[in-house]
């Protein structure tokens, strides 16, 4: 897989971490976000997280080994 490192720009508060892994087109549905989660590891600023429900805000950093880097921006 090819390394990816974006930037995610989000119109609220917070998301969880299920919402934008969809948002980052990284899963199809939130749906997938639990199967996701079971099967790849995702840190959130360095610290392994495999909630969906994490509240993520402006400023985080989400790394998944193999698939990406991607910024939680703000508008």
């Amino acid at each position: 897989m090819i390394l990816v490192k974006q930037t995610v720009t989000i119109s609220t508060e917070n998301i969880t971490l299920g919402q934008f892994l969809k948002l980052a087109d990284v899963i199809q549905s939130g749906g997938m976000a639990k199967w996701f989660l079971s099967e790849y590891e995702v840190y959130i600023n360095g610290e392994q997280d495999q909630r969906r429900g994490r509240k993520l805000t402006v400023g985080d950093k989400v790394e998944i080994p193999e698939v990406g880097v991607f910024v939680v921006a703000g508008e």
